[in-house]
């Protein structure tokens, strides 16, 4: 007679029946998740590079050493904070917002020399909603009305 398996930590100790295989719409659709998980990764490593490779050869506007050396930290802990807070998004869609975020974030900095996120000025009651001048409409005309490159800004700093 053959030992009995606990089903606690192997699961069943016979197979309960033949395995039924995928479906090819079931297989086309775990194939695609894997191309974009794997299109989104390599895009998302390939950012992490660049902003080291950003690092290495970032010289502040003013030409200060202790200027350059701030920035290049501050570059890199941003870096870090980011893409540690970020690791463990699935939804490609805020995927794909945090990848257009950090572009926008490198173009910026190169642009301007400068790599703090560029603020935004915006007088207190200053956009106009559809009815009315209220408080909670101008907080989400606000929110909505943020720059890609500031959405996770507010909420690291």
């Amino acid at each position: 007679m053959l030992p009995q398996r606990s089903s606690r930590w192997f699961g069943p100790a016979w197979p309960t029946g033949p395995a039924r295989p995928p479906s090819p719409a079931a297989q086309l659709g775990s194939w695609r998740r894997l191309l974009l998980a794997r299109a989104t990764r390599q895009e998302v490593l390939g950012l992490y590079r660049r902003i080291f490779r950003l690092v290495r050869k970032w010289q502040a506007a003013s030409g200060q050493m202790e200027d350059t050396i701030k920035e290049k930290q501050y570059i890199l802990n941003e870096a870090r904070t980011l893409f540690q807070k970020n690791k463990n998004l699935t939804d490609t869609d805020l995927i794909k917002q945090c990848i257009d975020e950090c572009t926008a974030r490198i173009e910026i900095g190169l642009h301007y020399q400068i790599p703090y996120p560029r603020p935004i000025h915006l007088p207190p009651m200053g956009l106009t909603p559809l009815r009315g001048r209220g408080l909670r409409s101008q907080e989400k005309l606000r929110k909505l009305s943020k720059p890609v490159y500031l959405k996770s800004h507010d909420e690291i700093s």
